[in-house]
């Protein structure tokens, strides 16, 4: 229904923690998902490398490090010297695996800056080639260079997936969707149905490449719950057909090296243990080894006493297995062991249970030794599949731990399910954020905490480039997709967005973030396409936050369009806003203009027009400077919103260097000082609203504060500007006062940040206060600055940093005077 998906659209796991006052499970104890992330090279291994003073000749090097797609490379013979290290970039360097130059006739020679330490080149190379691991062929060349090797797992490879329900033969099955790692299966044979299809981790110990059934003598049959649907003749055809296309839809053993390896395991038929059951992992239960296959590989069965039991659970087990314990194992950490259903009496008794059965207990030492040492803790969050529906990952809390076994409250099921068991090493389990970063729908608690106005910790940029992205690819199909009354090319239908990244980005958007976009957003539906393009800027501003602001609904102002809560974050906060859209098609191309003139870029930086070799605006003439200086110096005006359209753009040319860069507006004036009480320089910006209003954080500082803080400029102001506006005031204009000792009202030490801001303000440092601000600094921490904490922290050239130190010292000088005592 729409309130939830509106909950759904609007879930944040900051505010989540922050409201919940809770913590997110450290990304460190999810192996599965660092593994996941790694980009196939590792530190160690060796590659063929062009020799850069003869580009003819190669040389064999050794990774040092990795980052991304870059690699830090040393050639063989430099031995612990770093001095020749250098970088290469997978796409366009010349890199190949070990025996590559052999192959391709291509000369392997010694680079010239290590000619003399090797004399004997064959030798050499017999020496350091010794058992060493070439770089993966797969990712130097062809069409996977360069790739995470996670994506070489596409929608349409093959894998074979042993059954682990009542035997050990494999069947092929096909990649439907590949989530970070985490892969939909469906069997090869059932292309047209989802009902027997499967969640897994590529890392599943029961998953592997295809051809690993016939290498360890295993057979490759259909489980015995499909078995039924085709006819023996159909399945061998498949079989068949797979074989044949055997090399275009395989995946690189290379991925399955970091698959937990299988020990042998010293269970015997008979033994009783205590387990739970993968496919309901809610209780504790007693549970019998049924049939050992070979050294590896074991069944065991969830015991039940009933004599019309329903149905066996039964599942194959290896020695690493999770949610098998020995007997007594729930007694012995105070937890309840449910007994089998059938099981007479309550109270369940193990020495009883083995005598009447005649069963003796699985050792202690057929188990692995549990660790307490994973970093998780009670009321801990992170995000778990539900195993009722593995479609699903949900909100999981931590509620209870017993060595390497954790118990969830699972939140926002469609269907409520109790504490699940789980072991920190289970690859259903997932560190706060992963759904997003990966684009997969997180399940949110039913009642979302939504549209606070609130201040809360970022989410990592990336991950929220990665959701936007694919928020953009989604848009692709939205038409096809959505339910809504939309009609294709019609009058709700909003055309391409292209981002002209040539045009002037004006002052608030950065540039080479503008040109990272992609080239258009769109068709569409005209509100989600235009929200997507809002979201995109905001996210490649210097200060999406300032932005946001920019671009936020005036109160006033006549309603005309569709009112969106769009975010912004920067510096560990953030932010929201609600943002008019239009809603039909018509409107798109002047509100894509008017809102370019708001962030004043040129007003072709987007919209339906593409820009292919010169701008219209002729943009082209224009640098922050040149547009930004003229505003800054008019009163009462904001800074960067023109009166008018882009006309303004001449009238900014105009007049050549009045000011300064914007962000470079805390320069030192070459003036005397005024005095102590009125210390706002002539020409300052503190007389403009417009550093007033950028100054003051999304936050808001009080009402009452800024009336305060107007009441104190007007009562300390003892000099005018002259009847010109943009002409600073010449020296003889000024009343220059003795400097007086500062009175302070209130302790130092006691100061909130507002005070210091307040305080700042009334200054001629006032420009400064949103350093203060966004830093929070309160009167303790003002008192801790000293010069050069202010020039590196806050990173300010000599002139301002002194003149604030200035300030900072008449604090501490009048704190010493009227309160140290």
């Amino acid at each position: 229904d729409a309130g939830s998906s509106m909950e759904e659209m609007e879930f944040n796991w900051d505010e989540y923690l922050e409201d919940t006052g809770a913590t997110a499970a450290p990304h460190g104890s999810f192996k599965h998902v660092d593994t996941s992330l790694q980009n196939g090279f590792a530190p160690g291994m060796k590659l063929e490398v062009a020799v850069k003073s003869d580009q003819n000749t190669y040389w064999v090097a050794t990774i040092i490090t990795t980052c991304g797609q870059l690699l830090l490379l040393r050639y063989d013979g430099y031995g612990e010297d770093r001095k020749a290290d250098f970088w290469c970039d997978i796409m366009t360097a010349d890199l190949h695996p070990i025996g590559w130059c052999e192959q391709n006739k291509k000369i392997l020679k010694v680079p010239e800056g290590i000619k003399d330490k090797i004399p004997d080149q064959e030798e050499f190379l017999q020496r350091v080639l010794k058992g060493a691991c070439s770089a993966p062929a797969n990712l130097l060349e062809g069409l996977h260079r360069g790739k995470n090797p996670l994506d070489l797992i596409a929608p349409g490879s093959r894998l074979e997936l042993q059954n682990f329900r009542d035997s050990l033969e494999a069947w092929i099955v096909n990649v439907v969707e590949n989530v970070g790692g985490r892969l939909k299966l469906r069997y090869e044979g059932l292309e047209d149905s989802d009902k027997f299809d499967q969640w897994l981790f590529y890392l599943d110990p029961f998953l592997h490449q295809v051809g690993w059934a016939a290498q360890h003598g295993y057979s490759l049959q259909p489980p015995l719950a499909i078995r039924s649907l085709r006819s023996e003749a159909d399945w061998q055809e498949i079989l068949k057909k797979v074989k044949e296309e055997e090399e275009e839809s395989s995946v690189p053993t290379d991925l399955f090296k970091d698959k937990p390896v299988i020990g042998v395991h010293a269970f015997s038929e008979g033994m009783k243990l205590e387990a739970v059951d993968p496919m309901a992992p809610f209780v504790i239960s007693p549970a019998t080894v049924l049939k050992v296959y070979n050294d590896k590989y074991f069944m065991i069965e969830i015991d039940d006493l009933r004599p019309d039991r329903p149905t066996s659970r039964s599942y194959i087990c290896h020695v690493n297995s999770a949610g098998i314990f020995p007997v007594q194992w729930s007694l012995k950490n105070g937890l309840n062991l449910s007994p089998p259903p059938g099981y007479p009496g309550q109270d369940f008794d193990w020495a009883d249970y083995l005598k009447q059965c005649g069963a003796e207990a699985a050792p202690q030492s057929c188990f692995p030794s549990l660790t307490s040492d994973h970093g998780f803790k009670e009321n801990m969050k992170l995000e778990a599949v539900n195993p009722v529906d593995p479609e699903e990952v949900c909100i999981a809390t931590v509620t209870k731990l017993k060595d390497s076994y954790l118990w969830l409250q699972l939140e926002g099921s469609k269907k409520p399910v109790p504490d699940c068991i789980v072991s920190v090493e289970s690859m259903n389990i997932f560190p706060v954020g992963w759904c997003e970063t990966n684009g997969y729908q997180l399940r949110p608690p039913r009642k979302a905490i939504v549209n606070k106005q609130k201040k809360i910790a970022v989410v990592q940029p990336e991950k929220q480039i990665l959701s936007s992205r694919t928020v953009h690819d989604g848009l692709k199909n939205q038409e096809l997709n959505s339910s809504d009354s939309v009609v294709i090319n019609g009058k709700y239908c909003c055309p391409k967005i292209y981002f002209n990244h040539r045009c002037f980005s004006g002052p608030y958007l950065n540039k080479g973030r503008i040109a990272e976009l992609p080239q258009s957003v769109g068709p569409g539906n005209c509100v989600l396409v235009l929200k997507e393009v809002l979201t995109l800027l905001i996210n490649a501003a210097y200060k999406p936050s300032r932005v946001l602001r920019e671009l936020q609904l005036d109160e006033e102002a006549a309603w005309h369009g569709h009112g969106e809560t769009l975010k912004a974050k920067y510096k560990g906060k953030s932010y929201r806003a609600t943002v008019e859209v239009v809603r039909t098609a018509d409107r798109v191309a002047d509100f894509c203009r008017k809102t370019c003139i708001k962030l004043e870029c040129c007003p072709n930086l987007f919209g339906p027009q593409m820009v292919l070799d010169k701008c219209s605006e002729n943009c082209s003439v224009l640098t922050k400077t040149k547009y930004t200086h003229y505003y800054g110096k008019r009163k009462n005006k904001r800074i960067g919103r023109p009166p008018g359209g882009h006309s303004n753009l001449e009238v900014a040319m105009k007049k050549p260097n009045k000011r300064r860069k914007r962000r470079k507006h805390f320069f030192v004036h070459k003036k005397k000082r005024s005095s102590a009480s009125d210390n706002t320089p002539a020409g300052s910006p503190q007389g403009s609203g417009a550093e007033e209003e950028d100054d003051q954080d999304e936050s808001e500082l009080s009402h009452s504060l800024a009336q305060d803080r107007d009441k104190r400029k007007r009562k300390l102001r003892t000099f005018s500007f002259s009847d010109d506006e943009n002409k600073p005031p010449s020296p003889k204009d000024i009343k220059i006062e003795v400097a007086e000792k500062l009175q302070l009202d209130s302790n130092p030490l006691e100061w909130s940040v507002a005070d210091v801001v307040r305080f700042l303000k009334s200054t001629d440092c006032a420009p400064l206060a949103r350093i203060f601000l966004d830093q929070e600094i309160d009167g303790q921490a003002l008192l801790l600055l000293t010069l050069p904490t202010v020039q590196e922290c806050m990173d300010l050239k000599l002139g301002p940093a002194i003149k604030l130190c200035h300030h900072i010292e008449r604090v501490k000088l009048a704190f010493y005077q009227q309160f140290a005592n």
